[in-house]
């Protein structure tokens, strides 16, 4: 499961609980695919399909599991084999959030970062504006203009025990 957060950005519409309204990208994956000349065979259709509905940022295994659901015909080697095109296409961003396996999400119209619950493995999704300038003003005052960062944050719930930490 995964969620969006808004920290001190008035202008992100928020639902009113602090949840970001669902980042919905304004084209299908498979229409982005279409639009980059990749040939969307119907299997590919299904694989874009199950990373759009996703609510996660599922691995691999966890994609052919619903794809295959969807079509029985759908074998792994077919998921890895598309979700790599679809990541050197720029389609979708890949994540190493730790437990040795690779997660996926569509290629967010807007940036956002990640905290990883260690605990269930959630990742929530969020934005932070004063993170946003901090990382800015950090990069210029070591004489850099910032282009692109990921931020990932590994947490326990407050009040678990040291022992429930990574």
């Amino acid at each position: 499961m995964s969620c969006a957060y808004n920290f001190g950005n008035a202008k992100d519409p928020i639902d009113g609980t602090g949840i970001l309204a669902t980042e919905k990208s304004l084209q299908s994956i498979e229409e982005v695919c279409v639009a980059k000349g990749m040939r969307m065979t119907e299997q590919r259709r299904v694989i874009a399909r199950v990373l759009e509905a996703a609510t996660d940022h599922p691995d691999v295994e966890e994609l052919y599991r619903r794809a295959s659901a969807v079509d029985p015909h759908i074998s792994i080697a077919t998921v890895y084999r598309t979700v790599k095109l679809f990541e050197d296409a720029g389609v979708i961003a890949r994540h190493d959030f730790g437990a040795g396996r690779s997660r996926y999400e569509p290629v967010p119209d807007e940036h956002h970062d990640h905290l990883i619950d260690l605990r269930s493995g959630e990742v929530i999704e969020f934005r932070n504006e004063e993170i946003e300038a901090l990382q800015k003003l950090i990069a210029e005052r070591l004489g850099f203009r910032l282009v692109d960062h990921r931020l990932e944050l590994y947490a326990v719930p407050l009040g678990a025990k040291p022992a429930d930490e990574r």
